[in-house]
């Protein structure tokens, strides 16, 4: 009993009857860069992405995430090959589940990237996003808290359904070895819906992605990456990793999302496609559930000729 009562109060902490002001964390957000940022369609070629999140594992009503995405770079349909200038044309294609307590919410984000190239080596990266976004309420798994609030307490027992339209806009700038970008997501704040109003639209997001990658020998190469995340009414999100590639083969490496968790990672790469995973643990004074997060994620390149390494 006591378990589900601390259940109920975190999950009212992360958001309730502020539900548009959540936040989803990804700790292998260095694979999904297009998905924070529409300019990085393609970035590593064409590839297809599938990724899940279970957090809190054992807890019921827990968050649980799942994602499903297609990158298309336009140059690799004609033959190119040369990884520091794909993606003077993309169109990405991804698709956001999430479940959290009561509410089920649901992305399509349809985005394209084109490059302008400022050197041999490096170019500038623009994107649009369109993105369409349901948000399910299911009334008989609300807390004591939601079912006191005068917003949602007229769905309990019942179900509702939003719909909204909203625009992503990003900017990168792109090297083989390293790249810098800077995204809003909701540039709308959520203005154009439909259905029950049970949320106040959604909020804007800034959003800062960086990284660097390098071989030091032939059997062995360093990546790191960063991200800073923006949004009203929240904490800023800092979180960053580190990875060590060996032999092109296997990855290793370590995270850490400032304030909140540690993880560690472990991936393998055969051939085209690639396997990561990711152990997470909060920490103790971030009053988080001190049951362990996990992350699967698996990718695969549509054509050779796409990123030499891993992000």
């Amino acid at each position: 009993m006591k378990k589900q009562w601390l259940l109920i109060s975190i999950l009212f902490l992360m958001g309730s009857s502020v539900y548009a002001q959540s936040r989803k964390y990804i700790s292998q957000f260095s694979h999904l860069q297009q998905y924070y940022n529409p300019g990085l369609a393609a970035y590593e070629g064409s590839m297809i992405r599938g990724f899940i999140r279970n957090q809190w594992l054992g807890w019921e009503g827990a968050p649980k995430t799942y994602f499903l995405s297609a990158e298309l770079d336009f140059g690799q349909l004609a033959g190119e090959t040369d990884p520091g200038l794909l993606g003077k044309n993309a169109v990405s294609l991804s698709m956001h589940h999430d479940t959290n307590g009561a509410f089920m919410d649901s992305e399509l984000i349809l985005g394209y990237a084109s490059r302008v190239r400022l050197s041999r080596t490096t170019n500038l990266r623009l994107g649009i996003g369109i993105n369409y976004n349901t948000v399910r309420l299911d009334g008989n798994k609300m807390n004591t808290q939601q079912a006191s609030d005068p917003v949602v307490v007229r769905y309990l027992g019942s179900f509702a359904n939003m719909e909204i339209l909203d625009f992503n806009l990003g900017l990168a700038l792109t090297h083989k070895n390293y790249y810098i970008s800077y995204a809003v997501h909701n540039l709308n704040g959520g203005r154009l819906n439909n259905g029950d109003s049970f949320m106040d639209g959604k909020a804007v997001s800034g959003i800062f992605q960086g990284g660097y990658r390098n071989k030091l020998t032939d059997n062995l190469a360093l990546a790191t990456n960063v991200m800073w995340r923006n949004q009203e009414d929240l904490l800023d999100n800092v979180e960053f990793n580190f990875k060590v590639l060996l032999m092109d083969k296997m990855w290793i490496g370590a995270g850490h999302r400032i304030s909140y968790a540690n993880s560690f990672q472990l991936g393998f790469i055969f051939g085209e496609m690639r396997m990561g995973y990711i152990y997470e643990m909060p920490m103790l004074r971030s009053y988080l559930l001190p049951n362990t997060t996990h992350e699967f994620m698996l990718t695969y390149s549509l054509f050779r000729g796409g990123s030499e390494m891993i992000w």
